[in-house]
């Protein structure tokens, strides 16, 4: 079984090196010494959220803090390009579960997208706490598939604010069920490319006319998965599984 990760805050782990000793407390350390109860002598993975990886040892417990002798570093480039997934807000929990699967998927970034049909609002501070739950969800879901960079949770956006930002961000495709494009025959950037590969997603109840043209309108590319439709929570892991593979990240 592969060992179980904790994260550190970014630059935590820089200087170290093969054989250094390292603390794990906090929130981490108390979770791994008193959850998962966590024994000398175990393996034990520390990442920083910005692609550094320890591979450690326990040397010690305390009841909130555990001592590491990290045996290796590994360090993850960012990814060429950046993989960003635009959620609609959905009710029922759906959008979180998209953005978890995106997660173990690969995703470099999530943005929150108040679609139209979005029957979830998000304003003020329950927009800001749904925000965060967003970022707590990535942040598990990072550390369950072991993961040494966290995604960027974004501010989020109208329609409008989507259309203004996709002009300039690279290659930007729309996942729609009437598309002619289909996205596994679709010319994607070489590595290396300036600018980000985004894959937007609608709402349970379909991304509206007008904002499919206001997208299109700034560059964005309507394209389909296949011949069924997907609800909004799995559309975007199953694009972004297509794109991982296309772009040889799973090789």
């Amino acid at each position: 079984m592969t060992a179980p990760l904790y994260l550190v805050a970014p630059g935590a782990l820089d200087g170290l090196a093969a054989g250094a000793s390292l603390p794990l407390d906090g929130d981490e350390g108390r979770h791994a010494a008193t959850v998962r109860r966590t024994r000398a002598g175990e393996e034990v993975l520390v990442a920083d959220g910005a692609g550094v990886l320890a591979r450690c040892l326990v040397e010690g417990v305390a009841p909130a803090r555990l001592t590491l002798r990290v045996q290796h570093l590994h360090r993850t480039p960012a990814a060429s390009p950046p993989l960003v997934l635009v959620q609609a807000l959905a009710k029922g929990g759906r959008d979180e579960l998209a953005v978890e699967t995106a997660t173990e998927l690969g995703v470099d970034a999530v943005v929150p997208w108040q679609a139209a049909r979005s029957v979830v609002v998000w304003s003020g501070e329950r927009g800001e706490r749904s925000r965060r739950k967003w970022e707590a969800t990535v942040r598990a879901a990072a550390k369950q598939s072991r993961r040494a960079r966290l995604p960027e949770v974004r501010p989020a956006v109208t329609t409008a604010e989507l259309a203004g930002a996709a002009s300039g961000a690279g290659t930007v495709l729309v996942l729609h069920e009437e598309a002619r494009q289909a996205l596994a025959a679709l010319p994607l950037p070489p590595e290396g490319t300036p600018g980000e590969l985004w894959v937007v997603v609608g709402p349970e109840g379909g991304i509206a006319p007008g904002e499919l043209d206001a997208l299109a309108a700034a560059g964005a590319v309507p394209v389909r998965l296949g011949p069924h439709v997907l609800r909004s929570s799995s559309a975007g892991a199953a694009a972004l599984a297509v794109l991982a593979t296309r772009l040889d990240r799973w090789g």
